[in-house]
């Protein structure tokens, strides 16, 4: 009697130490990040071409010639006026809307000095009015120098941590790289020092949308562009027509 109790004890124990094995194998395999590929890079046949991209403002952007590389270059200020307070400088790559990804690209900055001096990545853009956008500013405040999130209403700063800002120096290019993981929202934003990031938020409002480059009010120029991501689907997007 003693025995067979015993034994239906071990037994129970043994049950119940395998569904936690099982919990626990299940909850480590959903919190692995799932493995990227290259899905876009501007020096491929036609990344930087104007049929790839879609732009606030068309007029404001061109395309041009550098040494061995061909460059995207914001050149002017958009007529393009956002429904909410938001970036009026956009580009995007057309008809590529990712998940989880890492982009890599070189910036220059060709504006004045000053506080808001600014080029600025986006992602997750699902339309004009939604989508999120790193702006890399001289001085950091609640307008600058953040990550922030349009959501139908004037942009919101979600950054948890960030620098004082960056230093954009005349014609010096720089290294920037963002990192989004849906999987915990995680966002990562890295500029020259690609170990340390200069911002980090977190936020899941959107999963999945296109990515560009941009300014609020700035010039700049972008180039060496490589996109990685989990998986990719079509989107389209489109701006208001301009008067």
């Amino acid at each position: 009697m003693l025995r067979r109790l015993s034994l239906t004890v071990s037994g129970s124990w043994l049950f119940a130490l395998l569904i936690c094995v099982r919990v626990s194998i299940a909850e480590t395999l959903s919190t692995v990040p799932t493995p990227l590929k290259l899905v876009y890079a501007s020096n491929q046949s036609g990344g930087l071409e104007t049929k790839s991209w879609v732009f606030s403002d068309p007029a404001a952007w061109k395309f041009v010639e550098e040494k061995d590389s061909r460059v995207l270059e914001l050149v002017s200020q958009s007529k393009y006026k956002p429904a909410v307070r938001s970036p009026f400088n956009i580009a995007l790559i057309s008809n590529l809307s990712v998940g989880s990804f890492v982009i890599e690209a070189e910036l220059l900055q060709t504006s004045r000095e000053y506080g808001h001096r600014d080029l600025c990545l986006f992602f997750g853009f699902k339309s004009p009015t939604e989508f999120y956008y790193v702006h890399m500013a001289t001085a950091a405040d609640n307008n600058a120098h953040n990550v922030f999130i349009v959501n139908k209403k004037p942009r919101t700063n979600i950054a948890t941590e960030t620098t004082k800002g960056v230093d954009w120096g005349q014609d010096v290019w720089h290294k920037v790289k963002v990192e989004r993981r849906i999987e915990d929202g995680s966002i990562l934003v890295f500029f020259d020092d690609m170990q340390k990031p200069i911002m980090r938020a977190k936020d899941q409002t959107f999963v999945e949308g296109l990515i560009g480059f941009g300014s609020f009010d700035d010039t700049g120029r972008i180039r060496n562009i490589r996109l990685s991501s989990d998986k990719t689907s079509s989107l389209k997007v489109s701006f208001p027509t301009l008067p």
